[in-house]
């Protein structure tokens, strides 16, 4: 199973910036990798995805023009820049790999085999 670590969260003002990474461990990343959240008292939420290498990436519209997710192909890391963070994005962010379902699926957190531990995200106003 792929292990995942993630790093880079904190704590920023309204309007600030972080980036967040995941490093694939024990591997190199699956295709398929994506980024969800879970702030409390709210049901754990897609954030974005990434594919076919680097060249498609999936946004909810909640971060839609402010998160950018990356990677290097070939690499173990995939990146979220988040930019003009509100305080509505406070959460642990999580990454995700070894996706299982069809590509209609991707937003879907049932098809993710390898989850990291999460890194909590706080935006003060």
């Amino acid at each position: 199973q792929l292990q995942l670590v993630e790093s880079g969260g904190g704590l920023v003002q309204v309007g600030g910036s972080l980036r967040l990474s995941c490093t694939c461990t024990n591997s190199r990343c699956t295709d398929k990798m994506a980024w969800f959240r879970h702030a409390p008292g709210k049901e754990r939420e897609f954030v974005s995805a990434i594919h076919r290498g680097a060249s498609s990436t999936v946004y909810s519209d909640s971060v839609k023009g402010r998160f950018t997710i990356s990677r290097e192909v070939g690499k173990s890391t995939v990146w979220l820049q988040m930019n003009s963070l509100q305080p509505e994005d406070t959460a642990v962010y999580y990454c995700a790999g070894e996706f299982t379902s069809i590509l209609s699926a991707i937003r879907d957190s049932r098809y993710y085999r390898s989850w990291g531990q999460g890194t909590q995200v706080t935006v003060s106003s």
